[in-house]
């Protein structure tokens, strides 16, 4: 078998990955198929730390939070993400697969602080680690705290798991004729306002030469297919 083309990942969940065909909530077929998609770059000797949105259960730019006050919201987002982690961390364990969750806030009951040390050690003895809450302040999308996580734990790469299979030159949901790119520059996709991530995760990612592949998380094996250096996604570099 050839060689994974990266040692260390950061995979970046959104919360609506979990739902499934479901209007809300986490769908429980959906949320084994993607920690098996996990376990195999796991058994490939890669090492993986995930961070998991919160869109499913409450997001503090959504209509439901309209009229709060943005901190107030943004941090209830913050604890729909723990939720999303710890379903996460169980599905994991009944596959098998050894995960540690780290908070962002301080929830000592149902989760570790985050350690950046813990953190790279538990990595390298082969565990998943699922980071919680963001990064653990208001008006910072979970996007911005896979570029933090990404850049402090040395990852080679942050894989972005959308529904789109890639970023394109167009919607391709609204225009066929729309193509995927294989690669695209940082300075472009920003000048070009492509949806990779939001402007400050795009940024940090830029200024620190830290790769990003955008590809879906829907495609059976794409997972293993990006970590391994195929044509899967769209992969944005410095």
């Amino acid at each position: 078998m050839s060689t994974p083309a990266y040692k260390r990942i950061l995979l970046k969940l959104s919360g609506e990955a979990l739902m499934g065909d479901d209007s809300y909530g986490i769908n429980r077929a959906t949320i084994f198929r993607i920690v098996e998609e996990v376990k195999e770059v796991v058994d490939l000797g890669v090492e993986v730390a995930v961070v998991i949105g919160g869109g499913n259960i409450f997001r503090g730019v959504a209509p439901a939070a309209e009229g709060m006050d943005r901190a107030t919201a943004d941090y209830m987002g913050m604890l729909a993400t723990v939720m999303n982690a710890l379903a996460l961390q169980d599905a994991m364990r009944q596959i098998g697969l050894v995960s540690r969750v780290q908070s962002a806030l301080n929830i000592e009951q149902v989760a570790e602080p985050y350690i950046r040390g813990k953190a790279i050690r538990y990595l390298e003895e082969g565990r998943v680690v699922i980071f919680g809450a963001g990064t653990g302040n208001p008006f910072f999308t979970t996007d911005t705290a896979a570029a933090l996580r990404g850049m402090e734990i040395n990852a080679d790469i942050v894989l972005k798991a959308t529904k789109v299979d890639g970023v394109y030159t167009d919607d391709p949901k609204r225009n066929p004729e729309a193509m995927r790119y294989k690669t695209i520059t940082f300075d472009e996709a920003i000048i070009k306002n492509l949806k990779v991530m939001d402007a400050t995760a795009l940024t940090l990612c830029r200024d620190q030469k830290l790769p990003i592949s955008v590809f879906s998380i829907f495609r059976q094996g794409a997972l293993k297919r990006v970590v391994m250096g195929e044509d899967e996604g769209t992969r944005v570099l410095p």
